[in-house]
């Protein structure tokens, strides 16, 4: 019993040094909690027929499971149609291919709204002519897939000064999925033109995805979750690995009293690290910060996945992140109204206290 009390004790003394593991705890105990009580209410011909809904809502699980794959692998299938465009896109990027003229015109906001006079359309055109004449001529789009990750806060975040010359080379990012037979996953590829930095023309990080209902909690199950990430190893020049920095140090030899300098290799901060991801093991715990990373590693790669790839051009112009910036604001002017709304009912509810004169449930509705 002392034991018992002694491990008890533990536990709780942990749980109390966590709050966000006692919180979800005590969720947990007040949706059991709940669930028990209305169950307890029950009559017991009620309660199996309960039990019985329960069996279906675990079949419709079941079905919504077969669904997301069927969704997957109808990605698959437009990815193979997706990627004749983005291997253009490529090629333009990189300056392999000149687009037509036919290809390059865009009608913009402004000359939709009003198209220039005649003399200062001759006139841009002269100055144009001028211009391209003077310009030195860039090949490709220098910089594009930089300049979104300095463009995108979650990249830019990874970003450091040192990945900037090395991301000069990337030219095209990939979005590769399972396969039929395989289990679910997507492998992000990042291909790069020859370089200084490191040999490898690709680098891969997997993602792995479970999409069937937990045997010992199917009601918990939302659609496909990443469960796992795998990168792969950069092969770096000599002296060219901006993942970690070389420190020196003074050594003091206690009985001689003489000293020394050692230098040794330390972890540095670079966007690079995504390729080695923190390792999920099923026997080992992770901790508070490691959770942290991984949930993290996650969102960046599902970022990849459905918004960077296949809308690069937008997020290379900004217009993208216009779409995200407006997105975000609806959501808070959403939430602005409903704590007005609260304001409101706590001024009424002030002024009812004053006047010590409740009014009935249909005036406090309207």
């Amino acid at each position: 019993m002392d034991a018992d009390n002694e491990a008890k004790g533990k536990v709780s003394d942990q749980a109390m040094q966590n709050p966000q593991a006692l919180a979800a705890l005590q969720d947990k105990i007040d949706s059991v909690s709940h669930s028990a009580s209305i169950m307890d209410s029950l009559p017991k011909s009620v309660k199996r027929r309960v039990n019985a809904l329960k069996n279906l809502q675990v079949n419709s699980t079941n079905i919504e499971a077969k669904f997301y794959k069927e969704v997957h692998e109808l990605e698959r299938k437009y990815s193979a149609l997706y990627q004749p465009l983005f291997d253009k896109r490529k090629n333009i990027i990189s300056g392999e291919v000149e687009p037509t003229d036919e290809e390059c015109e865009w009608q913009s906001d402004h000359e939709d709204e009003a198209a220039l006079a005649e003399d200062l359309k001759k006139k841009a055109a002269l100055e144009e002519k001028t211009e391209d004449a003077n310009e030195e001529k860039p090949k490709g789009i220098p910089e594009f897939w930089l300049t979104i990750f300095r463009s995108v806060d979650m990249l830019s975040d990874m970003l450091q000064e040192h990945d900037e010359p090395i991301l000069k080379h990337l030219q095209d990012i990939k979005v590769i999925f399972s396969g039929p037979d395989q289990p679910m996953s997507f492998t992000l590829e990042f291909h790069f033109e020859p370089n200084e930095y490191f040999t490898n023309t690709v680098l891969t990080k997997v993602y792995k995805m479970k999409s069937e209902p937990d045997a010992e909690d199917p009601f918990s199950f939302e659609g496909p979750e990443i469960i796992d990430c795998e990168g792969c190893e950069i092969d770096w020049h000599k002296g060219k690995d901006v993942t970690v920095k070389t420190i020196k140090k003074k050594q003091k030899h206690k009985g001689r009293g003489t000293a020394r300098v050692i230098t040794k290799q330390v972890p540095n901060d670079s966007f690079f690290n995504f390729f080695n991801p923190i390792k999920v093991s099923p026997d080992k715990e992770l901790d508070e910060d490691s959770e942290y990373t991984l949930a993290t590693d996650f969102e960046i790669g599902h970022f990849f996945r459905e918004r960077i790839v296949p809308r690069a051009v937008l997020y290379f112009t900004g217009e993208a992140l216009e779409d995200d910036e407006s997105f975000e604001e609806e959501e808070l002017d959403e939430g602005e109204e409903e704590d007005q709304d609260e304001e409101d009912e706590d001024d009424e509810e002030e002024g009812d206290s004053k006047t010590g004169d409740p009014q009935p449930a249909e005036c406090k509705q309207q």
